[in-house]
């Protein structure tokens, strides 16, 4: 659909991409749509030539969204006052520095001249929480990327590409030519605002050893301390990165309850739609049943069921439940994740399989959004430091308490000093253990998920750490049986309309929807890449970064789709051919190597 100056292109059942000319465009748009938020929009993610738009259907139709884009379209904001001035300091020591100067035809202190004497500005985040793209209208070079990315490019590091500069919050693979170097904190997931250089912010970078000093020209601003130097952190403006609160479907109406210790994991992002290969934690193969089921306990559980009464709350909030003696291959912590900061850089993250999570809280009277394992490939073992209710669901695995066989799906008590074991998942991929008053784990940002691609929330567990539960939010429910599926090695995953699929050939679409996919090895918590045939391109330009959604198809130049998960980039560089509806993404987060995926048009 275009509209005067402006494509609206759907990015599945759940976003519109709003297309327009320049990036000059993009940040009018952008600032134009968050000065008029109305209910059901949870999500602006602007970028080089889009802006993401995500909303919530149960509280906003499509159409009234394209209708909302359209009326702000053109539109010059009233009044948006300028961003935060903040000066980063860099020691102009990067590896590539010689080597652009030289590519550039310029001598390296023309090129430090050059780079500190702008003023910047934060056009958009990208793949990685407090990545910032920063352009200036002053700065004249379109430098290009490094043939071979880089495999680690260490925290700090500050870069060019195209015409951008941007700084590296932490260590990830990537192609920029580095410069220089910070020592600016650039995100910090405790601080009252977590990202050093929103959407909108103005940038110095000054030579040598310095601090960083943020400061608004207007007086409104909360003082604090803690990035090398005071900062006065300015009260919310549109652009300034999400919208914190909204939530939409995924969000739990309050944080899954109050620490965990434990060894990181994470995957990486090369600009685009990175797929680490994480070993055990591949996958493929899950079923659209647990979803329809975690639908029907939705809407009939609470009335359904007979509860007991809850024991009387502790004074203390949390108390020692399981001390791990296993961990698994990869056991995280997860909840509902973190929608809404898709802005900041931030992914959804949370449990890949929302239903197995949903269902084994309800069972155990949490709130359906609190925080449990999730267990890849299962092997877990962990003793009971107190009397403590667990629920095992997801996955199919042998379980067993206090050496005798339980059922998966049912709450289950666990003396202390008595083990409770999850055996191999031989069907799906994930079993969640959901502890009754929910997992203790530090938060970052409103959740305690692990997300693998940011490194935000508590380190993968390890034999050893002891999980702390919560207080409970209700009574035990009284059920004889919960109806529940084993998790099949075909996946059935409807898909609806992308953004891109005008940039492959006509026969692209039937192959996508004809063809029997096999899940890879290359999979983890940020996707899933299938095997099967290629899906030609019509056209091989590159494609400006673009705002990204967890389902959404990817093609990379091989042309074998790449389905994005929970913890997947918020922005990519890869066309988007089409989009898994939000239904079948927790069937996916079961598939595991050699299953099947079978896309069905809705």
């Amino acid at each position: 659909m275009v509209t005067g100056d402006i494509a609206l292109r759907p990015m599945g059942e759940r976003a519109v991409l709003a297309e327009v000319a320049d990036l000059a465009s993009v940040l009018t748009l952008h600032a134009a749509l968050a000065a008029d938020v109305p209910d059901g929009i949870d999500d602006l993610v602007p970028a080089a030539r889009t802006v993401l738009v995500v909303f919530d259907p149960r509280r906003i139709t499509p159409a009234a969204v394209r209708a909302w884009i359209t009326s702000r379209a053109g539109r010059t904001p009233d009044a948006i006052a300028p961003g935060s001035l903040v000066e980063v300091p860099v020691r102009y020591d990067g590896a590539d520095l010689q080597s652009t100067a030289e590519l550039l035809g310029i001598p390296v202190s023309d090129l430090v001249a050059r780079h500190a004497g702008v003023e910047w500005t934060v056009a958009f985040t990208g793949f990685a929480p407090g990545f910032a793209y920063l352009v200036s209208a002053a700065w004249p070079y379109d430098v290009p990327r490094l043939a071979e990315p880089r495999t680690r490019v260490p925290a700090g590091a500050v870069g060019l590409a195209g015409g951008f500069s941007g700084a590296y919050p932490r260590e990830t693979p990537g192609g920029w030519r580095l410069i220089g170097t910070t020592d600016a904190v650039l995100f910090d997931p405790d601080a009252a605002t977590p990202v050093l250089l929103p959407p909108q912010a103005r940038v110095r970078f000054v030579p040598a050893p310095a601090r960083i000093a943020a400061a608004r020209e207007e007086p409104a601003g909360i003082a604090r301390e803690g990035r090398g130097a005071r900062e006065v952190a300015p009260i919310a403006q549109p652009g300034s990165g999400g919208l914190p609160g909204r939530g939409g479907a995924d969000a739990a109406e309050v944080s899954s309850p109050p620490g965990i210790s434990s060894a990181a994991k994470t995957s990486s992002d090369l600009g685009a739609a990175a797929i680490a290969d994480v070993g055990a934690d591949a996958g493929a193969g899950a079923n659209a049943a647990a979803a329809a089921a975690a639908a029907d306990a939705d809407a009939d559980a609470g009335a359904a069921l007979i509860a007991i009464p809850a024991p009387p709350a502790s004074a203390d909030p949390s108390r020692p439940a399981l001390r791990v003696v296993a961990a698994g291959a990869f056991t995280t912590v997860q909840d509902l994740g973190r929608p809404g900061r898709a802005a900041l850089g931030v992914s959804r993250s949370g449990a890949l399989d929302r239903a197995a999570l949903r269902i084994g809280n309800r069972l155990l009277g949490n709130d359906e959004g609190a925080a449990a394992l999730e267990i890849v490939m299962g092997g877990f073992t962990a003793r009971a430091e107190t009397d403590t209710w667990v629920c095992v669901t997801g996955g199919l695995a042998e379980i067993g308490v206090d050496g005798r066989a339980v059922s998966a799906y049912a709450p289950q008590r666990v003396p202390a000093g008595a083990e409770v074991r999850i055996g191999p998942v031989t069907a799906g991929l994930r079993a969640y253990l959901a502890v009754r008053g929910g997992v203790v784990a530090p938060a970052a940002l409103g959740s305690r998920a692990r997300d693998v691609l940011a490194g935000l929330g508590p380190d993968p567990v390890r034999a050893g750490d002891v999980l702390s539960a919560g207080t409970t939010a209700s009574a035990i429910p009284v059920l004889d049986v919960f109806p529940w599926s084993v998790p099949g090695p075909l996946i059935e995953a409807p898909i609806a309309a992308g953004p891109r699929a005008d940039r492959f050939a006509p026969e692209a679409l039937g192959t996508l929807g004809a063809a029997m996919w096999t899940v890879s090895s290359h999979a983890d918590r940020v996707g899933v890449r299938l095997d099967g045939p290629e899906l030609v391109r019509a056209r091989h330009d590159e494609l400006p970064s673009e705002g990204m959604r967890p389902g959404a198809i990817q093609v990379p130049p091989h042309g074998r789709p790449v389905v994005l998960l929970a913890d997947g980039p918020v922005t990519g560089g890869y066309p988007v051919i089409a989009v898994v509806t939000d239904a079948a993404i927790d069937a996916l987060g079961q598939a595991r190597p050699g299953d099947r995926v079978r896309f069905r048009g809705v």
